[in-house]
Order: structure tokens, then sequence, then C-alpha cells
């Protein structure tokens, strides 16, 4: 059994004045139910992707999702979590509902970062780490990725040309994306130099190199496949794969983001398709670090060689893969329980056709690689169009 994509919704990522955590779930709930053309009578099963870690003080929160109509009372819901990857771990597990036999699943991603204060939400991402070897890492996760941009810079070069143009690139993405948080074009001389607004944040990483503290929402409605068949769109899973590796990096080479690449190719066998057959990649650039290594991990270039397709725009809009015409996590934001969820609506607009001045022209297959902590939960899917 297939599962596919019927309905979605998409708050805006950002710091959202008057919003609660309840209410950005019940708006994309509700509109995600409306999209696809459905009652919360008909849902068999609720999913919450929240990574919460302090962020709220509400816990224990998938029963908030039936707070968006009293018809949802006693479906069963469940909050899942996997750090920056819980979307898309919330994603999975309505996946296999629908192979479980659920007709119709609700699918929510949510976060509500910004009424934390900065300390704090450094404290809180930081848990997204070893806490053993890095609790102690100056400027948070920051510091994490900062160590891995200086290990990656001793080891191939200093790549600062490489990560700006990535920062930049996302950053004009961005401009025509409604949902997102910073819709502004930064330019790459801006990204490539130290200034009093873009200081360098921790190691050779600077303010343009990392995303954005965020609230935001997003929710995709599931069935399967002889459902969708029947409905108005049906943005089908060709594959839909997750690898979980060690959490201390100690245990691995953090440069080769092995999770990654695995996940990749287990996914594009199951898919049956290459790289050369997708239209176009959501991936995580919670740092451009992050980027510039998935895209050794996931095989645009052999190691160290990541740089080129950034700087020659291979990966850009009009480039032969674009990779993030959303974007990114960098341009839109990183609500930590929305992001999973974001990408796969995202990629459904754009196979749509829906996606307006973030489409990419004829995009037929879209790939989505979303991770938690340093490459640690590593989860691909592969997505078509087929109604």
């Amino acid at each position: 059994m297939t599962a596919c994509i019927v309905g979605w919704a998409h708050s805006r990522f950002g710091k959202l004045e008057g919003e609660t955590l309840e209410s950005l779930i019940t708006k994309v709930a509700a509109e995600a139910l409306e999209h696809a053309g459905i009652g919360p009578e008909d849902v068999g099963e609720i999913v919450l992707g929240h990574f919460n870690a302090g962020f709220s003080a509400q816990d224990f929160t998938a029963s908030l999702v039936l707070q968006t109509d009293d018809r949802l009372r006693f479906k069963p819901a469940t909050r899942v979590e996997n750090a920056c990857a819980t979307g898309s771990a919330a994603v999975r597990q309505g996946i296999r509902a629908v192979d479980s036999g659920a007709r119709f699943v609700l699918v929510v991603g949510a976060e509500q970062m910004t009424t934390t204060p900065g300390p704090e939400i450094g404290a809180n991402l930081l848990k997204a780490s070893y806490l053993p070897e890095d609790g102690d890492t100056p400027a948070g996760f920051a510091g994490v990725f900062g160590k891995i941009a200086h290990a990656y810079f001793q080891r191939h070069g200093d790549q600062s040309d490489a990560l700006a143009a990535i920062a930049a690139k996302n950053h004009k993405n961005g401009v025509e994306n409604p949902y997102a948080q910073m819709r502004k074009d930064l330019g790459y001389d801006f990204c490539r130099q130290e200034s009093e607004k873009n200081p360098y944040v921790a190691g050779p990483l600077k303010r343009t190199d990392c995303s954005l503290v965020s609230d935001g929402a997003a929710a995709i409605v599931l069935t399967d496949a002889t459902t969708a068949l029947s409905m108005r769109r049906a943005i089908a899973f060709r594959a839909n794969e997750h690898v979980q590796d060690f959490l201390p990096m100690s245990k691995r080479d953090i440069l080769l983001f092995e999770g990654c690449e695995q996940a990749w190719v287990q996914a594009l066998k199951k898919a049956g398709v290459t790289l050369d057959d997708l239209s176009f990649v959501e991936t995580h650039d919670c740092f451009t670090i992050a980027e510039l290594i998935e895209y050794e991990a996931m095989g645009l270039a052999k190691r160290g060689e990541g740089a080129k397709l950034a700087l020659e725009g291979y990966t850009a809009k009009d480039g032969k893969l674009p990779v993030n015409p959303s974007g990114g996590l960098k341009s839109k934001g990183h609500p930590i329980g929305a992001t999973g969820v974001s990408m796969h609506v995202l990629t459904s607009m754009q196979l749509a056709g829906e996606a307006g001045g973030i489409q990419v022209p004829n995009a037929k297959l879209g790939g989505i690689f979303n991770m938690g902590g340093a490459a640690v939960a590593n989860y691909v899917s592969i997505l078509d169009r087929i109604r």
C-alpha cells in the first residue's frame, strides 16, 4: 500500500505575536482537513510532531490537536519527537498508520520558540546533542556546527565562499515564499563579509550561516493510494526512509554524514530512481555547512568537492538540481517540530504546481532530507504526483 498526501496547510514562520502553541496547531489542522475535502469525523488517527525540550510549559501535547474540532474527540492521537527531524518522524508514523489500515491520518508539526528567553533557547537546542561531550559547547548548537565547519575547513580548505553562496541562494529563494520568516535577498557580499550585522557566531560560521529561531506549524492529510486517486490531488510517497546513527560525534566521522548518505541510498533504491531524476530537493540547512556536507552525502559531489555545486550554480533555483527552492530553513525559519512537515507541504505544493513564486518549472519528482541533531536522525522522502 502506498501512502499519499491529499491535503496540506502551512502557517507563516517567524515571531508570531498573539499565537499560542495550541492556536498554531489547531489552525493548520483545520486548514489541512478543509484542503483535503474531508471532515474531522473522517480522521482515523492523529500524529503530532512537537520537539518541546523546554520551549513550551505545556507538555503532553498530542490532545491539543483535538481542540481543532469536537468531532476529533476519542480519535487516537500520539506525539512523536526526534530532535530537528521531529516533523519527519511524525510523517513516517502517519504513513505507518495508513499502512495499518487508517483511512485518513492527520499529521501536524508545530513549535513555539520565540517566547523563550535567548539563553534558554540555546540550552534547549543543545539537548539535541550528546551532552556528555557537547554540553559545555560555547554558543550552544551553533557551536556544535561551528566545530564541524572548522574540522571541514581543516580537511578540505577554507570554504567560506561556498557557505556564503549557499546562504545567499537560500535567502534569494525565500523572497518569494509567503511562509518564510526572512523574505530578503541579502546578496552574496553581505553573506560573505563579517560585519556588525553579520558577526561570527561560532567558529567560521557567521549569523547568515545559521537558521532562525521561529514559531510555526504545518499539517498534511495522508491516505492510501486507492482512496487518494478518487480525490482532487494525490502526492505519493515513492520512498520514505529513516536511518538513525550514533548520538556521540566521537563515534563517527562527523564530516561524512553517513546516516544521511545511507538514507539517500535506501530511498533512491526503494523509489527506483537516481538523483538525475529529481526535479528539486528540500534539504536540512540548519547551518550552511550542513547543506554543503549534504551535497556530498547524497552523492551530488565527491567528498570535499561540494563547494563547486554552490559556487557554480548547480543547486540554484535555475540550476541542474535546485536545492531549497523554498529558501530552506535558512530563510524560511526552523520551528523544530514543524520543519519536517513543512518540507512535505512545500514539496507537495511544487508537485501540484501550486507553489507560486517559488515554483520549480515542470516539477515531477521531489526529494526531501530532514535530520535531527548532527546527522543522527536522518529521513529521506521521495514524492511523486499521481493525481
